[in-house]
């Protein structure tokens, strides 16, 4: 009897409790304006180590040596994976012992694999056909991976901000400090950001100094929770200005009451700064990857039971 890899289905299940789920979490049980600290979201990888490792131990041969040693390896793999997310992708506040963190994953690993090949020798090993619930699996998980992989940029480039900005020079609607002008100090980048509930899409548009109407660059994945008691913000587009000096804001919207502050652009730590400019189909894509394997390697079994005397779908 071969090696058995984990497939595309527990692949997803590992991602999915690794990377997205600290920060949604998270975001669920805590206050808005808390970033979430790296040590929370480290905790998740490494508890749930032992529990790849144990299911995979489960699936494999029944010799120790390759039960506990190919799951204990495939689950530090994967644990090396999620670690490096929220070490070079989304890092997070705070510092964090990335090879203490390793080990202890990789330790309790091995104590789960123990268990799980402990456990599945006592389970029943026979052969199942590929069912049709693959498609319907794969098919939620397409949709799921897509959403949170959108959720995962957001979050991770809101707790990745250094500082809170903005720093307002200016904005436009009933609740901005100015008339829609802004005074930019100096030539380069600024920040649109929208107030409140106001829509995350406008249309802006900047004139001034006598040069041509300048357009602002959405941000793809606008990051929000910027702020603080009096009004939260969230940076939903760009805009460069040639020179200092004093600026006309317009950004059109179906909200008659929606107001847009320019500030500074914030500092944002790790890839995820560049991923949040990044089409929004680039990145559901690479979250649906996932649930596109799923259904793939049920096409897969599938037809490999078709093509088996004695089987049945």
């Amino acid at each position: 009897m071969s090696v058995r890899l984990p497939g595309p289905g527990v692949l997803a299940a590992w991602l999915a409790a690794t990377v997205p789920a600290p920060l949604v979490v998270y975001e669920w049980t805590h206050r808005w304006e808390e970033d979430q600290p790296l040590s929370t979201a480290l905790w998740w990888p490494v508890l749930a180590s032992p529990v790849l490792a144990a299911v995979l131990a489960a699936r494999q041969p029944r010799r120790a040596a390759a039960a506990v040693g190919v799951s204990t390896l495939v689950t530090t793999a994967l644990l090396a994976v999620s670690l490096a997310f929220f070490r070079w992708i989304v890092p997070l506040t705070g510092e964090a012992r990335w090879g203490r963190a390793l080990l202890g994953g990789a330790a309790l690993a091995v104590a789960g694999a123990l268990i799980g090949y402990a456990v599945g020798g006592r389970l029943p090993r026979r052969a199942r056909p590929a069912s049709r619930r693959g498609y319907l699996v794969g098919g939620l998980t397409v949709v799921f991976g897509a959403l949170l992989a959108q959720s995962a940029v957001r979050l991770g480039a809101e707790d990745s901000t250094i500082g809170q900005p903005p720093r307002e020079y200016g904005g436009a609607g009933p609740y901005a400090t100015s008339a829609g002008r802004f005074t930019a100090p100096a030539a380069g980048a600024y920040a649109i950001f929208s107030v409140g509930f106001s829509p995350a899409d406008p249309d802006c548009r900047v004139t001034g100094g006598g040069s041509e109407i300048r357009t602002a660059e959405p941000v793809s994945v606008p990051p929000g929770d910027y702020g603080g008691d009096a009004a939260t913000y969230a940076w939903v587009a760009t805009v460069r200005v040639p020179s200092p000096g004093t600026w006309t804001l317009d950004c059109r919207t179906a909200d008659p009451e929606a107001s847009y502050v320019v500030g500074d652009v914030p500092a944002i730590r790790g890839a995820v700064g560049s991923l949040i400019h990044w089409p929004v189909g680039v990145i559901w894509l690479a979250g649906a990857v996932p649930g596109l394997l799923t259904v793939a390697d049920t096409a897969r079994r599938r037809a490999r039971s078709r093509g088996t005397p004695g089987t049945t779908g």
